[in-house]
């Protein structure tokens, strides 16, 4: 399985918006400007492991629990 930044930015969008949060909320729970999350959020930028954890805790969940939503995604896009 490989890295990949869509379906990092593809899992966070998802759960974001199954919480009803908008990226403004989240990002501010998280501590990450806004701008980051979209980029994040679009693929266009890697999240570092600490912006993955401040992330998941403004979700409500383990880093852990975010990785492995991330992992699915990569396995669904991959069946694509």
């Amino acid at each position: 399985m490989s890295f990949d930044n869509g379906a990092v930015g593809a899992a966070i969008r998802r759960l974001r918006k199954e919480r009803g949060l908008s990226q403004e909320v989240l990002s501010g729970l998280a501590g990450i400007a806004r701008t980051h999350l979209t980029m994040i959020e679009s693929g266009t930028k890697q999240a570092n492991f600490e912006t993955l954890w401040r992330i998941a805790g403004a979700l409500n969940m383990r880093a852990s629990e975010l990785v492995a939503q991330i992992e699915a995604q990569v396995e669904m896009d991959m069946k694509k």
